[in-house]
């Protein structure tokens, strides 16, 4: 039986917009799901490659006496930097892409996905065949992420949603795209999405 490499679709959406529930409705349908934002975080600890750029680039202090990422000092020196920022995501975007791929090529199935909150912003939709922007109205967004993140104020809210692309460009970008407001039925909308990938394979 002849192998089928998997269509790479990238699923994203800014923050709020439900992506991570959107994802959930997926692997109920078994479809195999890459989340890169936590498998980025294992990577820095784990790819001892990426590890020893990080520390030659940003220091000892990158990392915690037991090994793992130094979270409160990268995040006072190097994530309130811009060009510190573009430097840690040319280090990790790459090792985040090569991991990707490799996974991929495990899985049995006629697409996989690669949950990703800045697959736009970093350039990484550019590695996908096609792309799925889970988008919701502003006001919903910081509501949600209000309820659930207690310990953010709305100005944190506001500010990450300022460093993400406007929701309608993601939307024109996208391939596809789940409107998840209150009067949107979601499940509905996947089914829809998954039926015509799965033509796509044939």
């Amino acid at each position: 039986m002849t192998r089928i490499n998997p269509l790479l679709v990238g699923l994203t959406g800014g923050i709020g917009s439900g992506k991570s529930t959107v994802a959930k409705i997926f692997s109920i349908l078994g479809i195999p799901i890459y989340y890169a934002d936590n498998r980025a975080k294992w990577l820095m600890v784990y790819d001892e490659k990426l590890k020893k750029q990080i520390l030659t680039h940003f220091g000892e202090k990158s990392y915690s006496e037991d090994g793992g990422l130094n979270r409160s000092y990268l995040a006072e020196t190097v994530f309130s930097d811009e060009d510190k920022v573009k430097t840690i995501n040319g280090l990790v975007h790459p090792a985040v892409k090569k991991d990707f791929e490799s996974w991929a090529a495990l899985q049995n199935s006629p697409y996989v996905l690669k949950e990703a909150a800045l697959l736009f912003e970093t350039g990484s939709f550019k590695d996908l065949d096609k792309t799925i922007n889970v988008s919701a109205p502003l006001k919903v967004r910081v509501t949600r992420v209000l309820l659930r993140d207690p310990h953010r104020t709305e100005k944190q809210v506001n500010d990450i949603i300022d460093k993400q692309i406007p929701d309608d460009e993601k939307n024109q970008r996208a391939d596809f795209v789940i409107k998840n407001a209150d009067n949107k039925l979601l499940i509905p909308q996947v089914l829809q999405i998954h039926s015509e990938l799965l033509d796509q394979q044939g």
